[in-house]
C-alpha cells in the first residue's frame, strides 16, 4: 500500500512555512521607576511590522521574515530607543528600558507663514516627490515639522519630534516617519536624511487594493531591493540587472561645493548679479569628466562576499564606483551629472560611489546597513512616493 504523500504534505507544510519567520517579544519600562510604559510604539524600521505596548508595557511581534532589522520604541517625552537584530528562527525576547527626555529649549527661528510654506513645499517635493506616485501622498500633519533654510550655506533642513504621518493612496500605505534629520544641498545637488518609518496598510475595495498591487509591483521591480535580492540569487541577468566596474574624474572647471556657495552669497550681498551669475553657471556644471564604463558586466562572483555573519553579505568595489543599469525599464531624466554611454540605449541606471572602505554591506531583504554607497541617477530620485517596507515579497519572480 502506498502512503499518500499529499497527506504527508498538508501536515509538513505548515511547519516549513512557519520556519521561515520570526518572533520578537519584550517589555518596554521607564529606565528611572522601572514602571511599565503602555502605548509606545514598537517597530521594525522602514518594515510593515509594528505594534503599540500594552497596559503592562509588554509586546509582540509576529511573523518577521528573517534578516537583519533595526527595533525602534518610540514615545513622546523619552529618548527613542533603536537596536539591531538579526532575526532568524530562534524567538527574540527583549526587556527594553527608555530615559525619559530631558526639558530642551529648542532655538527660535522667525519665519513668516509664507517662509514656512515656501520651504515645505520645497522640502515636499525633495522628501515624498514630485512623481506621479506623489501626488496622491497627503501629509496628515505637516506643521510637526520644524523647517529652515539656511540662504549662506543654501541647505533646506527639517526634522520633528515625533511622526510625520503620510497616506500613500497610490501604493496604499499609511507611512509614519520618525524623520532625526533632513538635508537638502542645493550646492552639491545632495539630500540626505535619517530617521525610521512603519508602514500600515490602507483600508480599500478589492478593486482599490488590486491597484495597489500593481503599483507596488512597479515600484519594487528595479529597485535597490530588488537588485541586492536578484545579486544574492545569483540572477542578475535573469532580473534586468547589469553591473560595471565605473570610473570618473572631479571636473577641474568646477570649484568646490563649500567655493560656489562662498562666492554666490558674497556676490548676492555685494548686489554683483554678473559675479554671481557666473558661479550660478559653475554650479550647474557637470562634477565629473573622463567617465568610462570598464566591460564586460561583472558577475556575482565578482562583487559578492560572505562575510561569516549570518543573513550579512557584502558587495566589494574594485574601485570607488558600482554603474548598475535596469534594462527592464527606460528612463529619459535629465541628469547633468549621470554618464550615459553613446551605445546604451535610456535604461534607468544608477551609480553607486563608496564613501568608506572597499565595500557595502546588506542583509537577505535587499537592504543596506552598513556602509551604505551614496547613490545618484534612478535610485537618488526614488522618495517616500515610491518606498516599500524591507519585508515586502512580489508575487513572482519575473
Amino acid at each position: 500500500m502506498r502512503f499518500p504523500w499529499h497527506i504527508l504534505l498538508f501536515i509538513f507544510f505548515p511547519f516549513a512555512a512557519f520556519a521561515q519567520y520570526g518572533v520578537i517579544t519584550g517589555k518596554v519600562r521607564n529606565a528611572e521607576t522601572k514602571n511599565p510604559l503602555s502605548r509606545a510604539s514598537v517597530f521594525l524600521g522602514n518594515s510593515s511590522v509594528g505594534t503599540i505596548s500594552s497596559e503592562d508595557g509588554s509586546f509582540t511581534l509576529n511573523d518577521v521574515r528573517q534578516g537583519q532589522y533595526t527595533l525602534v520604541v518610540s514615545i513622546l517625552g523619552y529618548e527613542q530607543y533603536s537596536k539591531t537584530l538579526l532575526v532568524g528562527t530562534e524567538p527574540i525576547r527583549l526587556d527594553i528600558e527608555l530615559t525619559p527626555k530631558p526639558l530642551m529649549l529648542r532655538e527660535v527661528v522667525i519665519q513668516s507663514s509664507a517662509d514656512w510654506k515656501k520651504n515645505y513645499e520645497a522640502f515636499r517635493k525633495e522628501f515624498i516627490g514630485s512623481d506621479e506616485n506623489a501626488k496622491q501622498c497627503f501629509v496628515i500633519n505637516p506643521h510637526i515639522l520644524n523647517i529652515t533654510y539656511n540662504p549662506t550655506k543654501q541647505v533646506l533642513h527639517a526634522d520633528a519630534d515625533e511622526f510625520l504621518i503620510v497616506e500613500n493612496r497610490a501604493l496604499g500605505y499609511r507611512v509614519k516617519f520618525l524623520l532625526n534629520d533632513f538635508n537638502d544641498d542645493k550646492v552639491a545637488n545632495i539630500i540626505s536624511h535619517s530617521g525610521q518609518q512603519v508602514f500600515e496598510d490602507l483600508p480599500g475595495s478589492d478593486a482599490q487594493k488590486k491597484k495597489w498591487h500593481q503599483k507596488r509591483e512597479e515600484a519594487y521591480y528595479g529597485s535597490s531591493m530588488h537588485f541586492y535580492r536578484s545579486l544574492l540569487a545569483d540572477k542578475l541577468t535573469e532580473e534586468g540587472f547589469q553591473i560595471y566596474n565605473f570610473s570618473r574624474y572631479l571636473n577641474p572647471k568646477r570649484p568646490p561645493d563649500e567655493v560656489i556657495k562662498q562666492k554666490i552669497r558674497q556676490f548676492y550681498d555685494q548686489r554683483r548679479p554678473d559675479s554671481q551669475k557666473y558661479y550660478v553657471d559653475l554650479a550647474n556644471m557637470s562634477k565629473y569628466y573622463n567617465e568610462s564604463l570598464m566591460r564586460p558586466a561583472l558577475n556575482q562572483f565578482e562583487v559578492l562576499i560572505q562575510t561569516g555573519q549570518p543573513g550579512v553579505y557584502g558587495m566589494h568595489f574594485i574601485r570607488n564606483y558600482l554603474y548598475v543599469v535596469y534594462t527592464k525599464k527606460t528612463d529619459d531624466t535629465y541628469d547633468r551629472d549621470l554618464y550615459r554611454p553613446l551605445d546604451f540605449p535610456n535604461y534607468a541606471v544608477s551609480v553607486l560611489t563608496l564613501l568608506n572602505g572597499p565595500y557595502v554591506l546588506f542583509d537577505k531583504n535587499g537592504i543596506e546597513i552598513e556602509n551604505a554607497p551614496l547613490h545618484e541617477g534612478a535610485w537618488a530620485r526614488n522618495r517616500l512616493s515610491d518606498m516599500l517596507p524591507v519585508n515586502y515579497v512580489p508575487d513572482v519572480v519575473k
